[in-house]
């Protein structure tokens, strides 16, 4: 790997170690002219199927989309950046176990819905009224009720 700081083409692994659950390996690199060290990650670099509008226009996956709505839903609320990033790395996984090269929104939809109910029942619910666009407030109860019943269950 070239050195960011005098572009010399030989560097060295000085430590490696598992980083963001194990799914990125950390090195810290040495160059071996100038004597820099510098921190490089390593991903498996996956293709998440493309999402299919619920006008029928078809877009990559965005992770930025994603990670805005679920901020938006979770603001002010006490959870940690750790978790928002679990649970996006979770929705990730289960869009590439579906096996599909195009997924609806709608799943990608109640991937985040089912997300958000166990990180904050108030978020979810937030959430919820915008996704679902609810009409009504006996929709709006139907599902605060529904929560109740999970948490009573």
């Amino acid at each position: 790997m070239r050195c960011p700081f005098c572009t010399a083409q030989d560097t060295r692994v000085v430590d490696s170690r598992l980083a963001s659950e194990g799914d990125q390996v950390r090195r810290r690199r040495e160059c071996s002219e100038c004597k820099e060290r510098f921190t490089t990650y390593e991903a498996t670099e996956f293709n998440l199927p493309r999402i299919i509008k619920s006008d029928g226009l078809r877009e990559p996956f965005n992770e930025q989309k994603l990670r805005a709505g679920l901020l938006k839903a979770l603001e002010k609320r006490p959870v940690s950046s750790d978790q928002i990033e679990s649970a996006i790395t979770r929705i990730k996984k289960s869009l590439m176990s579906t096996g599909d090269r195009e997924v609806q929104a709608l799943i990608l939809g109640e991937f985040v819905m089912k997300e958000l109910a166990s990180l904050d029942h108030v978020a979810f619910v937030r959430f919820a009224s915008v996704y679902r666009s609810f009409e009504d407030v006996s929709e709006f109860t139907d599902l605060v009720a529904g929560l109740q019943k999970k948490d009573n269950d």
